[in-house]
Formats: C-alpha cells, structure tokens, sequence
C-alpha cells in the first residue's frame, strides 16, 4: 500500500519510526516490538531510519522487507543521497521495490565529517532524490519538513521555500522534525499552506524519557524545547519513572491539541521502544 493513500481516508493516520538494528539479536527484538504494536495498535505504517553515509543500508533494507512481508505492516525505507550515486539509489529502490516496498522517505542526510565517507557529487539536497525517485520508479515519495528550520538553513523562510520545493518536484507528503511547542507546528503549516503546499503535513512526536537524551538530540536537529517544561524535567531529572510520567503527559497533550487542530496524523519518533507510544495512544482514543 502506499502510504499517500492512507492520508485520503480522512481518519488520523499513525505511523511509528525505528532505526535498523545493529545485531541479529537486535533485529529479533524490533521484529518482535512491531509485532506487539500491531496487535495493540494496529499502526497504519511504520518506517525504518537508514545510517549516516548509508552505513546501515542492509539493516534497513532487511528489516523494512520483513516488517512488510511478514508482518503485513506497511513499511517505509529512509533513502539519503548525500553519500551516494545515482546507480546506488536506483539499486536501492530497486530492490525495495522487488522486495515489496514502495515507500520511501527521501532525505539529504548528514554530512559526513569522519572521512570515511565522501560526499556525493551528485546530490546537495533532497530534492535532486527525488526528482531521480519520482522520474524512474513507482514509488510513493514522503519528505522531511522543520517547523524551527533546518539548522543549515539561511533562513526561516529559505527553509520553507526548500520545503515547498520538495512537495512540487513529487513528495506526496511532509514528516516533521520532532517539536515540543503546538503552536510553532500550527503556524508552521499556515506558513506552507500560504505558500502553496497541499500536501499532509505530519508532525513529529517524540515522548521524552530521558532528560539528557531528548536534550540531545534537540541540539543537533535545532529544535527547542519550551522552558517551563524543560524545568520540570531537570526538577526530576533523577528520577526516571517521574521524567517518563511528566514525557508522556506532555506529550498526550501535544497530540491532544494536534488532532483537535486537524492534524493528519501523528508520527512517532519511538527510539525502538513502543510502551509510552502505546501509553499515548490509549489515552486518545477518545479523538480517534
């Protein structure tokens, strides 16, 4: 199924991302993880992450084509192109599409700063993948957006001139980075409705279970986290089942909010574990 046609039903749509495994072990465990959340939860897609410089292309491969083979779960594969060719995603989509999968979320990726790996000559920007993506492959095109920018971003208003650019040259969609503020999301799509983007906008949700953690990553995608919540966290941040308590509760009501405002759906950055996802959804079952 592809996944632009779960967003014409009119209903919410639930999608939970994971990162590929490192170990057999690992992938056991993410079969199984997916397994209980579908049975929970009944998901209407998942998506798999894909390393830096496409160093876990063969975890996220395998794993994206089991989900969906044997699990019967829709599945999308992240592609990023800032360390590839163009023979390496038309192998990559290839063997997606051989293997049952027709989703892709296209990302530039992170530049890579080790050496290890030489950036691609072929792509600077998500938007070359997917004009490649879109012209020679029947694959349905998701695309990440940022409600406080892209950290490399000029501006805020070239970020979204990028955005928009995404959804004319064939995203079907746009998954946002995580936030924690509603309102930066809600004003963030009147802005891309302004400019002339149609396509759902899904935001990004994380629920916070570890201070240090969420700290963390908000530093490195330029998100922010509201000031009185993030004094509430660091008040506890000892205590793991109060720093979980206080996580979820903000988050069920971020989606609270969201849905009532007429989100999409909701995408849920899960970190590999579904308990306070699953936690979540069962307090909104009331909206859904």
């Amino acid at each position: 199924m592809k996944i632009q046609d779960c967003y014409s039903t009119g209903k919410p749509v639930f999608s939970f991302e994971f990162f590929p495994p490192k170990t057999d072990k690992g992938a056991t465990n993410l079969m199984r993880t997916v397994a209980e959340l579908k049975a929970s939860v009944d998901p209407d897609y998942v998506s798999v992450t894909y390393g830096a410089g496409g160093s876990t292309r063969e975890r996220t491969h395998q794993v994206v084509m089991s989900l969906q083979k044997e699990l019967g779960v829709t599945a999308m594969a992240h592609q990023t192109c800032v360390a590839d060719t163009p023979e390496g995603i038309r192998s990559n989509m290839q063997r997606l599409l051989n293997g049952g999968v027709e989703n892709v979320l296209a990302l530039r990726g992170d530049i890579p700063e080790d050496g290890e790996v030489e950036a691609s000559p072929a792509f600077g920007h998500a938007t070359e993948l997917i004009d490649l993506v879109k012209a020679e492959f029947d694959m349905c095109i998701g695309a990440a957006c940022y409600p406080e920018a892209h950290p490399e971003s000029e501006s805020a208003g070239d970020d979204l001139r990028w955005t928009a650019e995404k959804t004319k040259r064939g995203a079907s969609f746009l998954v946002s980075q995580i936030f924690f503020d509603c309102d930066m999301y809600l004003d963030y799509v009147k802005r891309l409705r302004a400019a002339g983007v149609s396509v759902p906008i899904v935001p990004g949700i994380m629920p916070i279970t570890k201070v240090a953690q969420v700290v963390r990553f908000t530093e490195m995608c330029g998100s922010t986290i509201p000031e009185a919540l993030l004094e509430r966290l660091r008040a506890d941040q000892d205590d793991p089942g109060a720093v979980m308590a206080i996580g979820i509760e903000h988050a069920i009501d971020q989606c609270r909010k969201l849905l009532e405002a007429g989100a999409p759906g909701l995408h849920f950055y899960t970190l590999n574990r579904s308990h306070a996802t699953r936690g979540i959804l069962a307090a909104l079952r009331n909206l859904v």
